[in-house]
Order: C-alpha cells, then structure tokens, then sequence
C-alpha cells in the first residue's frame, strides 16, 4: 500500500489526545510528509483478561498510522506481563498484585485481538496490521544477554523514576525485577526496527529507554508519541490498577452506564480521548459546553457514541433505552438519592439491609417474596442472589429507589 500525506489524518495524529511527543512534533510530521513507511506500535501486556478504554487512546493512533499506509504492530506483551510494568505504581509490584503464571497470561490474551478490532482494521486487505508477541524475542535471552542489555543503562537512570522517589522517601522496596521492565520494552523497539511508539504518558519512561537502545542498536531517531490519561477529578489514572476502569469487555449496559457515570468535567475528556471524533468536531463540542448546554444532553451523546464504537449502534440504542427506563425519567432532571457501600458484591438480602437498617432478614426475604424488591427495574426472586455493585445499580424496594454505588 503506497503512503499517504492525507493532512487531515496526520494533523490528528499530531495533535489529538497528545500529552507530549518526543523529540519534538515537527520532527514526527517531517517524517509523515516524507512519504517513507514507519513502523509503529504499541504494547499491551495481558495482566488482566481484557483491555480497556484506556487502551483504545492510543488504538486510534495506530488506525490513523494503518490508514496513511504505514507498517502498524499491535504488539501483546505475553513475556513482559510475567515481570509487570511498575509505572505509575508507589507500591512495589510484588505487593500490588501477583506474578502471573503463562496459562493465565494466554487466557487473559484471548480476546484482546478481537477487542481492538471494534476500533483498529486490523485485518484490512490493503494494509493489515501485524499482531506479534514479545515472547518471540525475550524467551530466547539468556542470563549472558540480559546482563549486557542491563549494560546500557546505570541505577541512578532507573532511580530517577518518580515512583521509585516516591518509595525510597516511604521506604518502601523496589525489586531489582522492576528495572528490568523498561529494559525489556526497550528491546522490543530494538527488535521490532521502530520508528514510532505510541503509548499513555505513564509509559514515557520505558518508551524513552526504547528510544536510547534503537539509537544504540540501530542508530536511527525513534519518535515517541506520549497520549494524555483518562483520569478522574482528582487526578487519579482511570485504569486496571485503579479498579475503575471501563472494560472493552462489559456489555453494551454497562459500558453505557459508567460513561453517564462520568463527572461534567470529564465530558470533554471523553470525547477528545475515547471517540473517533476529528478535530474540528470536538472545537465545537468545547463551543456547546462553553456555552453552558445541559451537561446531560452531551454526556448522553457520549455514552451513546463510546458505546456504538466499542460495540455497536444496535447495541448502543439498546443500552440508552435500559439506562433511561431504569431511571424512569427521561429528562434526567431528578437525581436518585446514592448510597455509596464499600463491598463489590452483595447478596441481595445483605444490600437491602446496609440500605435500611430498620429491615431484618426475614422483613427482606417477605419484599422479595412480594414482588417488591427490584434491581435495575427487574424483579428479583431469588434470595441468594449476588449483586455485583461495581456496575450501575438501582435498587428499588417498595416505593424506595436509591442507586447504589460501589466506593473505589
């Protein structure tokens, strides 16, 4: 497929949901005028059984990049999932979560290709995307490989990492495995022969150290493109680590739902970073909320769109109906009452009596038996039922509705 300088393409690549890009923007937009074809990629390590929003930031990079005609690999991390990637983490990585055996790296990996395919071309006859895995490379090393790898950088590059500052303050341990990580993403580019990495900026580090081993190994300037995060009011990362994430595996419903649960602040955001919207379209979504229009109107339009992109428009309209019957009006000009608990599930006799402490046990099995208690508009018979709360749920019992939230 012959490269194309398609303006409108490239001055999205350059400038939405960007953070930073490394040396410099002009540096990436000479070389996409030049004509030449780029290698590009991004990782994904399968820690967890599926991808998330945060991930398709930077998918939408790669589409852009596939569609100019350029050499696109979305590269799975099954070698670099075993060592785990300690950006962005003050806790030491052996404490935050447990190594992960090769069988449950394959079985999160299952659905990560045709996740990303909702929002990458991934088998597009003109140009398909690569879809390699970094264990073809990292297996081999040896003990002998790794130490001259480990050659190439020094203790007070790695210790400048500010999460590693950050512990040595607390002092808190840093495993000599989690210096390893940015070496081992670094030898990715090195073997993969990378022009472009793309990647959230909580991954700068490790793509800069990418970007000094293609200068030693095969001197050549490898570009680095760092996306902005998703993040909350308080600036904490959206994500798998944080345990509020949006997965690309929930159903339609609850992606929906945990879009509309986002704050006003973050409509923008989410067009900006989680759309396919262009530039132009999301200067005028900016206009429309400086113009103070109903944060509602346009959270729903962003629920609708991030859901018919991740799933589909069938599945989108399905999803607003069920979010609008279970709040029983549609104009949304009533606020349920919330009940924030701490717990992710609970058996539905447990959660009617942390709601109201005046019903026992019996009382709630007798407002099941009746009829009366509901969950998301639908009747609940069974008493041992579970109620996962990390999804939007609306308890009614009686004549009481309240929507329960679980506390992150």
């Amino acid at each position: 497929m012959e490269v194309k300088t398609d303006k409108k393409i490239i001055d999205r690549i350059l400038n939405k949901a960007i953070q930073q890009i490394l040396p410099d923007k002009e540096s990436l937009e000479k070389k996409l005028l030049s004509g030449e074809r780029l290698n590009v990629y991004q990782g994904f390590d399968p820690t967890a059984d599926t991808l998330h929003v945060g991930h398709t930031v930077g998918m939408r990079k790669l589409e852009d990049f596939r569609k100019l005609g350029h050499n696109v690999i979305f590269l799975i991390g099954d070698f670099t999932a075993r060592i785990g990637d300690p950006s962005d983490k003050t806790e030491a990585r052996a404490s935050a979560r447990k190594v992960l055996t090769e069988e449950e790296i394959s079985n999160n990996l299952k659905n990560y290709v045709e996740q990303a395919s909702h929002i990458i071309d991934v088998e597009n006859k003109e140009n398909p995307v690569k879809i390699l895995y970094n264990s073809t490379w990292l297996n081999p090393l040896d003990f002998g490989d790794i130490v001259k790898l480990a050659s190439e950088f020094t203790v007070q590059q790695m210790i400048k990492r500010s999460m590693f500052q950050k512990r040595l303050e607390e002092d808190k341990p840093i495993y000599l495995n989690e210096f390893l990580y940015p070496l081992m993403q670094g030898y990715d580019s090195v073997m993969m022969d990378i022009d472009v990495e793309v990647g959230g900026n909580d991954q700068l580090f490790n793509m800069l150290a990418g970007r000094d081993m293609v200068k030693n190994h095969l001197n050549k300037e490898k570009v680095v493109i760092a996306g902005k995060l998703l993040t909350t009011n308080e600036g904490a990362k959206m994500g798998k680590s944080e345990g509020n994430m949006i997965k690309l595996g929930d159903d339609a419903k609850d992606i929906y739902g945990k879009v509309m649960a986002f704050t006003d602040e973050q409509i923008f955001d989410g067009f900006e970073l989680l759309t396919s919207a262009d530039l132009e379209e999301l200067d005028e979504i900016k206009g429309r909320i400086k113009k103070d229009e109903n944060p509602m109107i346009l959270k729903k339009e962003l629920a609708f769109r991030i859901t018919s992109e991740f799933k589909s428009e069938k599945e989108a309209k399905g999803a607003q109906e069920y979010f609008e019957s279970v709040f029983q009006k549609k104009s949304f000009d009533t606020k349920l009452p919330e009940m924030i608990l701490e717990n992710e599930k609970y058996n539905i006799l447990d959660l009617i009596i942390a709601t109201d402490s005046n019903i026992s046990k019996s009382q709630a099995r007798r407002l099941i038996d009746q009829g009366a208690v509901k969950i998301n508009d639908e009747r609940v018979s069974d008493w041992q039922i579970e109620i996962d709360i990390t999804k939007p749920t609306v308890l009614k019992v009686g004549k009481k509705i309240l929507q329960i939230t679980y506390k992150t």
